[in-house]
């Protein structure tokens, strides 16, 4: 299996039912929709992948906050 068929291969699509997707979308929204629509599709993923980093980056500040260091002069 290719790298470039993997993703296919994950929700078990071929060539033809990607086909059949694209044209009910098509049909469904119009052909001068569809750029705003992609347009809108990416702006969105990529703020998801904005916030995910974010929320990874304050999760390890709050380990190490939590994090008891021993204090000096004290054993």
């Amino acid at each position: 299996m290719s790298l470039t068929s993997l993703p296919l291969a994950i929700f078990g699509l071929g060539g033809t039912e990607l086909i059949v997707i694209l044209v009910i979308i098509l049909l469904l929204f119009g052909g001068a929709k569809l750029p705003a629509l992609a347009k809108g599709l990416g702006q969105s993923v990529k703020e998801f992948k904005k916030a995910a980093k974010e929320g990874a980056e304050d999760d390890e500040k709050e380990e190490k906050k939590s994090e008891v260091s021993p204090k000096p002069g004290k054993n």
